[in-house]
């Protein structure tokens, strides 16, 4: 009997080590708390979140009372609702979408283009002012602050588009996380890896890898022209809070430099090749997966489509409005071709509006794009749009044009007919599916699954406490060390005292001969 009893305990003490092995997280879960973003980045945040519950990590999410996408109850999560409105809610980001639409459509002259930039410098240099105000707020909330302290966070995985998750990281102390493509301060990529400008363009040039000598001077004017937009319409906003609650020794901007993981939402199917660092982990398409059934009535209408299959078309979160005459324009255009469309369009219903088209406040786009009877998507471009595209394998993407999968139609002249023949081109021309194929055939072909890839490294930040051995410190020097400035000027001077030492010792060998060679024929006219 006692025999009996010892080798169930021997039992069951091998089974617990097998599951711990096996299940390491799921029995040593850890505390995550996340500051996301609204809009299709919460649409990424929110798979990472949902993933990580599973591996048994609790899981603590910061909102604000005005949030329009992060519920503040979820069987993943537990909210923490800030006592202040973010002041950016739905009708604020669409309303500025919809105005910075307006304008890129008065035309590509250097007037349009000037008042594009001051607009958006405007808006951001606001949106920041409330920002940093919102944070000071948080940090007065003695309360809040310490029950973010007592909670014992393993790590903060924020979205970097705002910098409330890195900042409020850096006063509790804790490793970061970055779910990122874009930052406060432009492109991930720029804040943390060797950016080349003679071959790495900066985004919204249309510049490819290969410039000429002129693309390359438009690429160094646009990228001085954002550095000086950062120091005047970012930094000034938040030096003062940086000061006062972490440092006087701290910067804006090496506080995203130390994050410990860059978890970039970028496949290089699709990007130009770059110089990138340890610590940027790349997980692009990690919130594609394979499609599931559509809704009964969704199917029904994909099917009544026959042999001549559907078309999809959305802009993303933020652009659900379009003026009245490019909606029409596209709703005639869409009514001339034998598909039926799928268009998903929350604003007036275009006059235009053709018997074949099916608009939406929403659609399943994942699952759409996973139906064999889809046969074209057009788009904004957007990160979600992009890699769920190539997931799937669809012929038509914004965007995408230089990989000869995908055709961009300019907003400046679009109108009906350029639309209609933009859609044939792309629906007719067979290169365009080959190519998207390809490159659905290459995102694919991984090792390892982008999302499996970007749990493994928030986990190992975890579990290390930080991954301070995969991060540069390069960003802590100045400006001039940084490039080498004061070692060339160094070499220079070394090599100019060298030249100058070898021209004085020449020039007196040169003397001393010049002077014994008088020397000797005034001897000889002297004899």
């Amino acid at each position: 009997m006692h025999l009996l009893n010892f080798a169930n305990n021997m039992h069951s003490l091998w089974v617990l080590i097998i599951l711990c092995l096996l299940y390491p997280t799921m029995i040593f879960g850890g505390r995550i708390l996340v500051f996301p973003m609204e809009g299709s980045h919460w649409v990424n945040m929110k798979v990472i979140i949902e993933a990580l519950h599973s591996r048994g990590h609790q899981i603590s999410v910061v909102r604000h009372p005005d949030s329009w996408y992060i519920k503040e109850t979820s069987p993943f999560y537990a909210s923490i609702t800030l006592d202040m409105d973010s002041g950016f809610d739905e009708d604020f980001i669409t309303a500025f979408a919809s105005k910075l639409l307006e304008i890129q459509r008065e035309g590509r002259s250097a007037w349009a283009r000037f008042k594009l930039e001051m607009e958006q410098a405007s808006i951001t240099s606001e949106m920041n002012v409330h920002t940093s105000k919102m944070i000071e707020r948080l940090f007065e909330n003695k309360k809040q602050i310490q029950s973010l302290q007592e909670a014992k966070y393993d790590l903060v995985l924020t979205d970097p588009v705002f910098p409330v998750g890195v900042i409020i990281a850096h006063y509790l102390r804790l490793p970061i996380a970055l779910n990122v493509r874009w930052t406060s301060h432009g492109e991930g990529h720029f804040a943390i890896a060797p950016s080349p400008l003679s071959y790495v363009p900066l985004p919204g040039t249309e510049l490819s890898d290969k410039m000429s000598f002129l693309e390359r001077v438009l690429n160094v004017i646009v990228f001085g022209y954002s550095e000086l937009l950062i120091s005047l319409c970012l930094t000034p906003h938040y030096d003062g809070l940086i000061k006062k609650y972490l440092g006087p020794e701290i910067d804006y901007l090496s506080l995203f430099q130390a994050a410990d993981l860059w978890l970039m939402r970028v496949d290089f199917v699709f990007e130009f090749p770059r110089p990138t660092m340890p610590n940027v982990i790349y997980m692009g398409g990690f919130q594609c997966k394979p499609a599931k059934p559509l809704p009964e009535d969704l199917e029904e209408f994909v099917q009544s489509s026959g042999e001549h299959g559907v078309i999809i078309m959305s802009l993303g979160t933020l652009i659900a409005k379009l003026p009245h005459d490019l909606a029409d324009a596209i709703a005639s255009a869409f009514a001339r071709v034998p598909q039926k469309v799928i268009w998903r369009h929350k604003g007036d219903k275009p006059a235009t509006l053709g018997n074949n088209t099916l608009l939406v406040d929403w659609m399943p786009q994942n699952d759409l794009l996973g139906h064999p009877k889809i046969k074209l998507f057009v788009a904004h471009g957007g990160t979600n749009g992009v890699q769920e595209a190539m997931y799937h394998g669809h012929d038509n993407l914004f965007k995408i044009e230089s990989r000869g999968a995908g055709k961009v139609i300019d907003i400046f002249t679009m109108n009906e007919d350029i639309f209609y023949q933009g859609i044939q081109e792309v629906l007719n021309e067979p290169s365009y599916r080959m190519n998207m194929q390809r490159l659905s055939r290459l995102h694919r072909d991984t090792p390892i699954k982008p999302l499996d890839s970007a749990l493994f490294w928030i986990e190992f930040v975890m579990r290390h406490k930080g991954a301070a051995h995969l991060r540069t410190e390069s960003y802590k020097l100045p400006w001039y060390s940084y490039h080498s400035v004061d070692v060339i000027f160094f070499l220079l001077t070394v090599a100019l005292l060298m030249l100058l030492c070898f021209t004085v010792l020449i020039w007196s060998c040169y003397k001393t001969c010049l002077k014994r060679k008088v020397k000797s024929t005034s001897k000889g006219k002297t004899e």
